[in-house]
């Protein structure tokens, strides 16, 4: 457990090489932290531009994942999941996040 919280810390201290672009599109409350791991788009449809970023995001964090459950002898499904919790602690106030159920949050 405590590979798999050191791997996702520095995942997040890496993510900043996109925090601009992401950072920009939670603070007009675009996209948000889903339940999954995953950013999301908060109001559907996004715009071409959105859709690309969360694609982006998203691949690198697939990958960085899968990296880490390989480390770790974990599963994608677990990391994700702890990524999710950690992401949602780091959530600034303004932005939004998904609750269990799929519901989204400003926080």
């Amino acid at each position: 457990m405590k590979r798999i919280l050191v791997a996702i810390g520095l995942f997040l201290l890496l993510q900043n090489a996109w925090a601009i672009d992401i950072h920009t599109a939670k603070d007009q409350g675009l996209v948000g932290e889903a339940n999954t791991g995953y950013l999301a788009a908060v109001k559907k449809p996004a715009n071409a531009e959105v859709e690309a970023l969360i694609r982006d995001v998203n691949a690198k964090r697939k990958a960085k994942f899968g990296a880490t459950a390989s480390s770790t002898g974990t599963t994608l499904q677990q990391v994700s999941n702890r990524f999710y919790e950690l992401a949602v602690q780091k959530t600034e106030a303004g932005h939004y996040y998904q609750d269990a159920a799929g519901r989204w949050k400003k926080k």
